[in-house]
Order: C-alpha cells, then structure tokens, then sequence
C-alpha cells in the first residue's frame, strides 16, 4: 500500500479508537475538519511537523505512523 495511504488509515483508526471526531483531531493540530479527512484518505503530502502534530494529538512515536507493521 502507497505510504500516504497507509498513514492515512493509521490515523484514523488510531482517531477512532480514541473517539476523537475529525474536526477535534484538526483542532488538535491546528487544523480543520477537511485537512483530517484529505490525509485519512491518503490524499496529502505531509511535512515532518505534521506528521509529528498529529503523533502528538494520537499519543502515539511518529515513527508508528510511518513504518509498516510486519503481520
């Protein structure tokens, strides 16, 4: 699976499993509701800060959502 697709659902299964909406995970990082779900749908290329934002507000290592787990 492309990288941004993959970080893109990581996120929002990680949102989600924190019962965080769209719209409070964007406030979270500074954001909006539109940019949460362009990057759950694997539609954007994130910079290193946010991809570290949003480490932050999941409570969770940057790396976790760039490194493909191994099943």
């Amino acid at each position: 699976m492309e990288l941004k697709k993959r970080l893109g659902a990581l996120v929002r299964d990680r949102r989600q499993l924190l019962n965080l909406s769209q719209e409070e995970l964007g406030l979270r990082i500074g954001s909006d509701q539109a940019y949460v779900s362009r990057i759950e749908g694997g539609h954007m290329n994130l910079t290193i800060d946010t991809i570290e934002a949003l480490a932050a507000a999941l409570d969770i290592e940057a790396s976790e959502l760039l490194v493909e787990k191994q099943s």
